[in-house]
């Protein structure tokens, strides 16, 4: 019979691309990953890895292997999800992997809630731009807290359950100059000297659309994908930020936050879990404690009546 621990072991050098890798994710060594698919591969008759350059592939028998022990796996996170379906309580430890954009308007709100409501669960959060949905996957994180931008087009990976959240806009944040929060056109930030993130991230690609959308190149001057380094720039004069409305505190001092009027900048928040017939009553609980989160700091943006 196969030894479901080394189907998983597999399934993560397959995911890492490398023994060392994997065994690193896993707590592991090197050495002892290798033992354990070696005998795997004694099990099975039949090589499941081949050497591709630096890394490892799977071989063909490896790919049919890795297929059944995808739907092992799944099938095992079924029947825990059952029995703590039927225990119908909160489990002890549950891991959360976050965007830092959202720690301390959403998660940490959430953590706070969690640990009054249900001070047996103890939450390890992640805080993470990288690979989020993949390490779900593997079964390294239990929760995402991810992002979407509404000019991409609308995929989950399959195994995937997507739970929206928040519609998150960006905002243009200036120097304060005592003026109100007009909304602006995008249009008219083709004067600005912008500070934005990495083009090669979600919020940078999307700047870039929009702008392109609303018929100019922006200019940029500051390239930075920390929030609290492009508020420090704006409050400084020094470049306009576009910023997540939920990555800002409404209290923060010296700047003036605008809605875009024309070319809205939209990010979906998500929370994700791997898809499970059964609700798993401890992912429910962070997955609520975050709408909860969410909804409160949608509400402390509104403007007043």
């Amino acid at each position: 019979m196969l030894d479901i621990r080394r189907l998983y072991m597999l399934k993560t050098v397959a995911a890492r691309g490398s023994i060392t890798a994997a065994a690193q994710s896993l707590a592991l060594s090197a050495g002892a990953v290798s033992q354990q698919l070696a005998a795997l591969r004694h099990d099975v008759g039949i090589d499941l890895l081949r050497p591709d350059g630096r890394t490892v592939a799977l071989t063909e028998a490896g790919r049919v292997l890795l297929e059944h022990a995808d739907r092992i796996l799944a099938a095992m996170e079924e029947a825990e999800c059952a029995v703590a379906a039927v225990k119908g309580t909160v489990g002890a430890t549950a891991t959360l992997a976050a965007l830092p954009s959202t720690v301390a308007r959403i998660v940490a709100p959430a953590l706070t809630a969690l640990g009054a409501d249900h001070p047996q669960l103890a939450v390890t959060c992640l805080v993470t731009d990288e690979a989020q949905l993949r390490e779900l996957a593997l079964g390294t994180v239990d929760v995402v807290l991810g992002q979407r931008y509404h000019h991409l087009p609308e995929t989950a990976p399959r195994g995937v359950a997507i739970s929206p959240l928040l519609d998150d806009p960006l905002l243009v944040v200036t120097a304060a100059d005592g003026s109100g929060e007009r909304p602006v056109g995008l249009r008219e930030l083709a004067t600005h000297n912008l500070v934005v993130p990495p083009p090669s991230t979600d919020c940078g690609q999307a700047i870039l659309h929009a702008c392109h959308q609303a018929g100019f190149t922006p200019t940029t001057r500051h390239v930075t994908a920390d929030i609290a380094a492009q508020l420090a720039l704006a409050r400084a004069g020094l470049a306009t930020a576009l910023v997540p409305r939920s990555a800002i505190d409404p209290g923060t001092l010296g700047i003036r936050t605008a809605p875009i009027e024309d070319h809205p900048i939209l990010r979906l928040l998500f929370a994700a879990t791997r898809h499970t017939e059964t609700t798993n009553p401890t992912t429910e609980a962070v997955i609520a404690a975050l709408r909860t989160a969410a909804r409160q700091n949608r509400t402390a943006h509104l403007p007043p009546p």
